[in-house]
């Protein structure tokens, strides 16, 4: 059921982003760096999954019950932290921009948006909305926290490269 509401995300998205089914595997990952890597944001967001269930596999090894991770939230997190970048980006024909969507709102808005019309848990939401800048103020789940750090490990080296 939770997987199902995932894809429904990202069907959702898709058609709000007016994205086609080619056009969505080129989409970049970030618009924030210099140069941009050739990597696409379906690659990101598998590298940002992988390593959150790492995490969470390590966290649990290691620690039991003192860190509590639902797995299944854990990954639906993951594969949606940048679901509202379809509506943050948009592309010309020649390149990609950032979209008056994505000026007004930041992709972890619209992305937990998505997520909420799509009936996926409060816990999934949350991740969405916490996984960039915008959580640091408030609370995280042992969840948001892993899904955070490892976007910002798939991240930052490319940054700073």
């Amino acid at each position: 059921m939770l997987g199902k509401k995932v894809e429904k995300c990202w069907h959702l998205a898709q058609e709000r982003g007016r994205w086609t089914d080619q056009e969505i595997t080129k989409i970049p990952f970030t618009l924030t760096l210099k140069e941009l890597p050739d990597i696409s944001l379906i690659e990101h967001t598998n590298a940002v999954t992988d390593c959150s269930i790492s995490l969470g596999e390590i966290l649990m090894r290691s620690y039991g019950i003192l860190i509590p991770i639902t797995m299944d939230i854990l990954i639906a997190g993951a594969l949606l932290h940048d679901v509202g970048k379809l509506l943050e980006i948009g592309y010309d024909g020649k390149s990609y921009y950032v979209t008056e969507d994505g000026r007004m709102r930041r992709h972890p808005i619209s992305g937990t948006a998505l997520a909420a019309e799509t009936g996926l848990p409060i816990a999934v939401q949350h991740i969405i909305a916490t996984h960039s800048w915008e959580g640091d103020k408030g609370h995280r789940s042992a969840e948001g926290y892993i899904v955070h750090h490892s976007d910002f490990v798939n991240y930052h080296p490319l940054k700073d490269r």
